[in-house]
């Protein structure tokens, strides 16, 4: 039997990027001496097709994030449990989720300017489509952070996408997953919060 079952991958390389968009935190996993080192970033795809990132000079994975070395990333898109009660036909209860793995290799990029203006890209593609605030390459909080903060661009090898979405069920049973996914992620935000905030 194949697994991860073929109606679970979506192959469709506009669908992962999209959650990549949406979603752009990523987990960062490189691995030394046989332990993973694992930081929580978001990543932006650049024109040519590339994943840049900034990390803090005092995180130990940060030496790790150049040279050509291997990283493993995972963007989390929208999850929740599926109760048997939405479907039509008996089921068993079930987990769904959107999951994009990445495979590459990464290097640091040196350069303070373009440190500079890729902190200022990012920010401009994060505060889309409102632009409530600008990064302004004169910024002095901005400068006087620049000498502790690495940039890094990761080349992908690899693309994984994992959409766990009820497609086995008959088309009734998936588009009520689907309605339950996008309840229950509109739904429990606020109630988690105020339990842990």
């Amino acid at each position: 039997m194949t697994y991860p079952p073929p109606h679970h991958q979506d192959h469709n390389r506009e669908h992962l990027i999209e959650v990549i968009k949406t979603y752009p935190l990523a987990t960062v996993i490189s691995v030394k001496d046989q332990e993973p080192l694992i930081t929580h970033l978001p990543l932006i795809l650049n024109d040519e097709g590339k994943l840049i990132g900034h990390i803090d000079i005092y995180n130990p994975q940060t030496p790790l994030l150049k040279g050509n070395n291997s990283v493993n990333l995972i963007f989390s898109g929208p999850q929740c449990y599926i109760s048997p009660s939405v479907y039509t036909t008996t089921q068993l209860p079930t987990w769904n989720y959107i999951k994009v793995h990445v495979k590459g290799t990464v290097k640091a990029i040196e350069s303070k300017e373009a440190l500079k203006q890729s902190l200022i890209t990012m920010t401009d593609f994060l505060e889309a489509p409102e632009h409530k605030y600008v990064l302004e390459p004169d910024n002095p909080r901005m400068e006087a952070n620049l000498d502790y903060i690495k940039m890094f661009e990761i080349t992908i090898t690899n693309w994984e996408g994992k959409f766990k979405l009820s497609q086995d069920k008959k088309t009734t049973d998936t588009q009520n997953a689907r309605t339950e996914l996008i309840e229950k992620n509109q739904e429990s935000i606020k109630a988690f919060l105020d339990r842990v905030f």
